[in-house]
């Protein structure tokens, strides 16, 4: 029997789809505070602290790792149990940390927070929303994916501009201390709106038509193989990304910019993310996951150059908007390979482990990118750093696509 799509039936591309899109949107715009809070409040903490730019970093990067950890820890948790309760737990622990780093006394306990509890908790907004997600839709699965993972973009594009506005009259702490407040408020109760089980549980009882588990792409690659292509891939990718997400508050403030012109340029770089992830979206329902993830790769690669010339405050306006339209794309892609080349059973996972790589790819080039700017006093050499990481993302995906055979025939 052909899978109906009524509101209510909870099946693959049914309104009641659509309608769990948009929570997730909302989950994942909130919950990404725990990524970019840290980015704004790094030139206090650097300044309360008294330590240097790469020990400043090293809070950032405790966060990606815990980030990566949840993304891997809590996919599988997903793929068992669904989605509601390791996402509950994850928002407690999310909105705790905040609250607790807002009474740090140190750079150590700050960073191990910033960790073991929000980038922990933070998590479970990303790559394990972008697997539930991924059950819901066929026909437009990539824009689905896409679009929620634009909810990380939402967040750095708008939680730097209400934490700088705390910041500036308040303090660093008191904008963690609100955060805290609004993610125990809201991602808890919201996380219990998403109790239903996907479709590949539903249809026995409502009499749906049998979901698939295969991949609908095939490779001249084992499924290992595979996956550990896509991790380096992430991990290169992601180097490179970090350079301008990272630094560019740091960056402007070192150029005499001032902090408040670095969130405006972060947040402008992660609006014009959120087009480049919807629009990529679109043409992977196209043209598929690995030729829009490479695209995304080769422009993200020309945008990195631009910074390298220009450094006055309109050329950075405009090199950062440049940047987010060309990378927004790419980490979601990846849930979108996954799909296409991997069983369907195993997507927490598989995803978990991908997203995964792009967090610790993060979490290198963020510390990278400070360190280098220690020993040479200036960041061209990290952004040549970041061009080197992004060229062997593009081998990476060059191969992969090399090695795809020919897609199968949808099945009507």
């Amino acid at each position: 029997m052909r899978e109906t799509t009524g509101f209510w039936n909870g099946g693959v591309d049914s309104g009641y789809a659509w309608a769990r899109l948009l929570l997730s949107l909302l989950l994942a715009t909130v919950g990404g505070v725990g990524m970019w809070s840290v980015i704004v409040v790094l030139p206090g903490v650097e300044a309360e602290f008294g330590v240097d730019r790469a020990d400043a970093s090293l809070p950032y990067t405790a966060t990606m790792i815990g980030f990566a950890a949840g993304n891997l820890l809590i996919g599988r948790f997903v793929d068992r149990y669904g989605v509601t309760f390791p996402l509950a737990i994850s928002s407690a622990a999310l909105g705790s940390g905040l609250l607790l780093a807002s009474q740090a006394e140190s750079l150590l306990l700050f960073a191990v927070l910033q960790g073991g509890l929000i980038g922990f908790g933070s998590a479970a907004t990303f790559g394990p929303l972008l697997a539930d997600v991924s059950h819901w839709f066929a026909r437009r699965r990539g824009l689905a994916v896409a679009a929620t993972a634009s909810g990380n973009y939402f967040a750095g594009a708008l939680w730097p501009l209400l934490l700088q506005a705390i910041i500036e009259d308040h303090g660093w702490r008191t904008a963690y201390f609100v955060a805290g407040l609004i993610c125990l408020a809201l991602l808890i109760p919201a996380a219990f709106l998403l109790r239903r089980p996907p479709p590949s549980a539903l249809r026995d009882a409502q009499d749906l038509a049998p979901i698939s588990d295969a991949p609908s792409r095939k490779v001249a690659l084992s499924p290992g193989a595979l996956q550990a292509l896509l991790v380096a891939a992430g991990l290169g990718c992601c180097v490179a990304m970090s350079m301008p997400q990272v630094h560019i508050v740091a960056y402007c403030v070192d150029l005499g910019y001032g902090v408040a012109r670095g969130a405006e340029m972060l947040s402008l770089m992660l609006f014009g993310g959120i087009a480049s992830r919807l629009l990529s979206g679109l043409l992977a329902d196209k043209i598929g996951g690995v030729p829009t993830l490479l695209l995304g790769a080769v422009l993200q690669c020309f945008a990195l150059l631009l910074y390298i010339p220009y450094d006055g405050l309109a050329s950075l306006y405009m090199v950062s908007l440049i940047f987010g339209l060309s990378q927004g794309g790419i980490v979601s892609s990846y849930a979108i390979v996954v799909r296409e080349y991997l069983p369907a059973r195993e997507a927490g996972q598989r995803v978990g482990t991908v997203i995964t790589a792009t967090i610790v790819g993060m979490a290198l080039g963020g510390w990278m990118s400070g360190w280098i700017y220690d020993l040479t006093a200036s960041y061209q050499a990290a952004f040549l750093n970041g061009i080197a990481w992004n060229l062997m993302n593009i081998a990476v995906m060059v191969f992969i696509l090399l090695r795809t055979r020919r897609p199968q025939p949808a099945l009507a």
